[in-house]
């Protein structure tokens, strides 16, 4: 690039001939052009006729500089900056328009375009022909700033395209980066160092439209067994990466999209793929940048103060080259992954206005703006969460609600011919799976199909013989082993295709996890810091080797992020280290049993610790103890019991006592509790390998005249519990004809859900039953058309409660007594 040194202008108020040859020089460098670029910066000055001596405008032209660049274009780009100043005539002269020239400096750079970028402001400013100061000629001063205005514009433009290649190079530069971060995956484990490639074990899951009002308060493995039976042709499904795109008869922007799911069903993982094919450049592309931040992550810093620019840089170093106004001109998605598991204080109604993304404000100020519209309008939003934290965000602020449904059944079949290459294992695994509702129902969680195919391939694969799991406890026990198996093979090089017995260090380990995830299942926890392991006697070192079981969620280099958080695989192995350690604690009599049933605990049967156990369950509002109570109840069978050997202690596991269990459990009464929970007790029967219960609904389900059968309570709840799950919805029930007790009869009302005409006459309706008949006209979908409530003793909680059913979108009613 050549440019004018002080050497190349005369001193002179006017360049003789020889040196005007000398300022004629090429300053372009090459470019690809189909026409030429000619400067006319190497033109000599004109001369100056002004009557009275003022600075040389030679001089002024010491400091004019150009550094043209190559441009790429198809036409030509000739700058007139380079031009010398016209002669100025004004008979009394004001300042010297070569010492304005000074201060202009003109920076072009390269512009790919098809059309000629010509700028003006290189043009010499025309001559000044006015008889006195300040007396212009009005068509000649016209055209000076029409040139001015011209030449302004086009260097914007030109600025302004050099600066968007820029920016394009950087996010460029992220979605690589984000690809790259996005491409492995792993199942729950670290089964390779860069792990297993995302798009060769992604199945697609089942995501749909609006959301179940009905299960908010019930445990997420109850809201799989409904979700299990929902017939898929009352929904329209939604592909991950269309998640913002309108249906058909839908208007507007779709801008903040909310996705609930249970624990594991695969809202991360649909994140991810999201995130990967936007990358790859195969889907979304109007999207100019993806911002996944998960709520992991932003606990980390909820207490510091940040704009949006800077909350952005924390994560994501890049954007460091980004200006706000660069910023404020992409298109961005934000997505703010794991919403439950979020400890900021998201407040909608009275939060701090903040619309800048330099302005200065709390994480959650800046969450709260961006989610309703305030800060940067134009981008979109997706949050994730589990049902119970989804209310954290007011309807109006939603524009679509999806919820993530896992696995349907041809789904599940898929998930498993691509884990095994080998059909016959793949096609025996599935035959297994079906062979038992329990496991197949939790098949719909991705993550328990990995749990399952780890167990069952071990089982179907080595020379471990034996009776493959039947119930959740069996398939969580046979896990907890193949998983101890696998460290010993990793970090001890022992070759075992079997474990018959833990070592004390193994004991020791997974009774320390098993007091974390009990102390903090209790408190609704599901993420743990280093202090909390340590507080359990755990460190860092003991807990990578069972990555399969508790796994390190993430550590940065980022100086920011030095404190790692933990997580177990999903919470159903949380709740079943929970359960194997207060065994545990019950058979070597641990001070633990007292404070989880708060009371005196001498001397306890193996009857009476369970007994308590389900009362305490029972006492719950959400049900968060529904899953533990199962495992509790399913490790005092022998055949578990032999398995895991010494981590659980010396019981009393003789057949008279399992027997007592399992007639407690029967006669076991809930009384103004909600229904709901009674059907854990039938999964309690179930997790000991009981299955009288069932095996005699199946029969009274076969009977035509079922009128002359009496039906314990125990009877009711299996027969709600399978009323519900049916893939038949029911024509009608009416409670008053079941031969029952009321309570019994009480027991039955969860089957409502499930049926198009319901009567229940003569009852006194709690506020629980009531919430489970408004839970009904909430569902999606809702097959209740007639419901008959005549004679019942409505207090005005419950009206209030009704209500509420009765106005949901969701509500199909079309009789109401």
């Amino acid at each position: 690039m050549n440019g004018l040194g002080p050497s190349d202008v005369s001193p002179e108020s006017g360049p003789s001939e020889p040196k005007h040859q000398q300022l004629r020089k090429d300053i372009w460098s090459s470019g690809s052009s189909c026409l030429s670029m000619r400067s006319d910066l190497s033109k000599p000055e004109p001369p100056d006729f002004s009557t009275e001596p003022g600075p040389s405008r030679s001089q002024s032209l010491q400091l004019r500089k150009k550094d043209h660049s190559s441009v790429s274009s198809s036409l030509s780009l000739r700058s007139n900056l380079s031009k010398p100043e016209p002669p100025d005539f004004c008979i009394d002269r004001g300042p010297s328009r070569s010492q304005s020239l000074q201060l202009r400096k003109k920076d072009h750079s390269s512009v790919s375009s098809s059309l000629s970028l010509r700028s003006n402001l290189s043009k010499p400013e025309p001559p000044d022909f006015c008889s006195e100061p300040g007396d212009p000629d009005t068509e000649k001063r016209k055209s000076l700033e029409e040139n001015r205005q011209t030449g302004a514009e086009t260097f914007i433009w030109s600025r302004t395209l050099q600066s968007d290649f820029g920016l394009q190079e950087l996010l460029n530069e992220h979605k690589i980066s984000l690809g790259s971060r996005s491409k492995h995956a792993t199942q729950g484990t670290d089964e390779t160092a860069s792990g297993i490639p995302l798009n060769r074990i992604y199945t697609e899951l089942y995501i749909t439209e609006g959301r179940r009002e009905d299960v908010i308060n019930q445990h997420e493995v109850g809201q799989l067994e409904t979700v299990s039976k929902i017939n898929t042709h009352h929904d329209t499904p939604i592909k991950c990466h269309s998640i913002f795109r309108a249906f058909s008869d839908q208007h507007g922007i779709l801008r903040v999209v909310l996705t609930n799911g249970v624990a594991g069903i695969g809202k991360t993982f649909s994140v991810q793929k999201f995130t990967l094919d936007w990358a790859e450049g195969l889907e979304n592309q109007d999207i100019s940048a993806v911002i996944p931040l998960s709520f992991r992550e932003l606990n980390l810093i909820r207490d510091q103060r940040h704009s949006l620019l800077s909350l952005i840089q924390v994560f994501y170093p890049i954007f460091w080259k980004i200006s706000a106004e660069q910023l404020a001109a992409c298109k961005l998605l934000f997505i703010f992954d794991g919403l439950d598991e979020s400890r900021l204080s998201l407040d909608f109604s009275n939060c701090q206005v903040v619309s800048n993304v330099t302005q200065m404000s709390s994480v959650n100020a800046l969450l709260t703006n961006l989610i309703q519209g305030h800060l940067l309008p134009s981008a979109l939003v997706w949050i994730t969460s589990r049902p119970a934290a989804a209310n954290k965000i007011p309807p109006a602020s939603v524009d679509r609600l999806t919820e993530v449904r896992g696995f349907n059944d041809s789904q599940r079949e898929e998930y498993f011919r691509k884990r095994f290459e080998d059909e016959g294992v793949s096609s025996a695994i599935i035959s297994h799976i079906k062979s038992s509702r329990s496991l197949y129902i939790m098949c719909v969680v991705p993550i328990f199909c990995w749990i399952s195919a780890v167990v069952l391939e071990h089982m179907t694969t080595t020379e471990q013989k034996g009776e493959l799991p039947k119930t959740l406890t069996d398939m969580y026990s046979h896990f907890l082993m193949v998983q101890t198996l696998n460290k010993r093979r990793k970090y001890q090089q022992k070759h075992e295709t079997s474990l018959q017995e833990l070592t004390e260090d193994d004991r020791e380990v997974l009774l320390k996890l098993g007091k974390l995830a009990f102390q903090h299942l209790e408190k609704g926890n599901i993420m743990f810091y280093q202090e909390d392991l340590e507080q359990c006697g755990l460190d860092v070192t003991e807990v990578s080797v069972y990555s399969g079981v508790c796994t390190q969620i993430f550590k940065r280099e980022n100086g920011i992020f030095q404190k790692p958080i933990y997580s177990f695989v999903h919470l159903s192995v949380q709740e079943f280290l929970a359960a194997v350690y207060m065994f545990y604690c019950y058979t070597n009599k641990k001070g633990e049993v007292e404070k989880f049933l708060k009371g005196q605990m001498c001397n306890l049967s193996l009857e009476e610790f369970l007994s308590r156990a389900v009362e305490k369950s029972l006492q719950t509002q959400t049900g968060h103890l529904d899953l533990f109570l199962r495992f509790l109840h399913g490790l005092s069978v022998e055949s578990n019991q032999r398995l895991l050997g010494s981590l659980l202690g010396q019981t009393e596991n003789s057949p008279e006592t399992v027997q007592s269990v399992i007639s407690n459990l029967k006669k076991m009464s809930i009384g103004e509790m909600c229904p709901e929970r009674s059907i854990n007790i039938f999964h309690c029967l179930m997790e000991m390998k009981d299955m009288t219960v069932h095996q005699e609904i199946q029969e009274f389900l076969r009977l035509e005249d079922r009128s002359e059968r009496k039906l314990s309570e125990i009877h009711c709840s299996a027969l709600a519990y399978m009323l519900q799950i049916s893939e038949e919805v029911q024509l009608h029930l009416d409670l008053n004809k079941f031969n029952t007790t009321d309570a019994g009869r009480l027991r039955l009302i969860p089957a409502i859900r499930n049926c198009r005409k319901f009567r229940l006459s003569w009852c006194k309706l709690s506020k629980a039953h009531s919430q489970i008949v408004a839970s009904a006209l909430k569902s999606n979908p809702s097959h209740l058309r007639k419901l008959d409530l005549a004679l019942n003793d409505l207090q005005d909680a419950t009206v209030k409660i009704l209500s509420a059913g009765l106005k949901s979108p969701n509500c199909r009613l079309e009789s109401l007594r």
